[in-house]
Formats: C-alpha cells, structure tokens, sequence
C-alpha cells in the first residue's frame, strides 16, 4: 500500500468510493449523514485535487480509499471545546476520510491515519482535529482506538446537511516531557 496526491484521473474511482458509501449509508449499513447529490459529490474530490490536498491509498494500483488534509478548520470548530488552544498554523485536519467498503476491516483505514499523522508532523503541525456525526459508532470507536479525545459535539448544518451532530475530535502528537520519560 501506499498513498499520493489524488491527480484528475483518479476521480471516477474516488466518485466510485462515494457512492459506495452512500449506498450503505442509504441502506442503514454505515451511519454517515452524507447524502446523495448534496455531500460528498465528484465536487468534493474535484476541489480537494484543485487545492492539491487530496491524497489516495493504493494497493495492487487500485485506489481503496482517500482522504483530504489540509490545515483548514471548518468554522463549525469554532463551537468546539479543544483542549489543546494552539495556533492554526499547528493544526492539521483530515476530512472526507473514505474507504471503500469492500476494503473495510483491511487496515486500510489505520494506513490513511499513520500518514495523516506523519504528514501532520512533516509540516510542523503537530495538532490533529477532524469530526464525524454522532451517529457513526464505528468511525468513533475506531478513531478512540487511535488516541483521539472526543471534545464535544456540535449542533449544525454541515457540509449542506441539516441536523447534524458532528462530533468534534482532536489528538496531539507532542509528547510532553512526563510522556518523554
């Protein structure tokens, strides 16, 4: 496996991947609160390689999920209660993280975290925030799993979808000096 920045010609596969997941999450498989035609789009994708900030995960050449990171905070955040009150230049933050179904349960999703973090620290932003819906049990267990503090959630519309309870969540990655011992 490894990961790259997302070039136009992978678009069709990662609209592939949304669908998928929007499929599921139609038929009660997965808890997202995407919705068809509204969040996540071909837009979405087409956006994240515009800004040059979305990476896919590859295996055997075949695209099996994507991500976008960027230090970009939705202003929903600002709702939030962060334990770490740092500059956003020391921010990073993943969005739109997408595995394709198929591929679930593979690591895939634990790879597409690894180089989250080591991008994070490759760009002096040792700070990680990110956020999924309440209803998203799995994705929230997962990302406990990974040292991640839920930090409260916020009541919004997001990404265009009302009545969304996103759940803010946030890891640092600076060891202090009790952690160093």
């Amino acid at each position: 496996m490894y990961i790259r920045k997302a070039l136009e010609k992978d678009l069709d596969r990662i609209e592939e991947i949304y669908d998928a997941i929007l499929k599921d999450t139609e038929d009660g498989l997965i808890h997202t609160n995407w919705q068809r035609g509204v969040y996540p789009t071909r837009k979405t994708a087409e956006e994240g390689i515009e800004k040059k900030e979305l990476f896919v995960l590859i295996d055997r050449e075949k695209i099996l999920g994507a991500a976008k990171i960027n230090q970009e905070q939705v202003p929903e955040y600002k709702n939030a209660s962060w334990e770490y009150e740092v500059a956003d230049n020391l921010i990073m933050v993943i969005h739109t993280l997408t595995i394709d179904p198929k591929f679930k349960n593979r690591g895939c999703g634990k790879y597409l975290m690894n180089f989250y973090e080591d991008y994070a620290l490759i760009h002096s932003a040792p700070y990680l925030r990110m956020d999924t819906v309440e209803t998203n049990i799995d994705a929230l267990s997962f990302y406990k799993k990974l040292g991640f503090k839920n930090v409260g959630t916020v009541s919004c519309t997001f990404n265009g979808i009302p009545n969304t309870n996103l759940v803010c969540l946030e890891k640092s990655l600076v060891k202090t000096k009790k952690e160093a011992e």
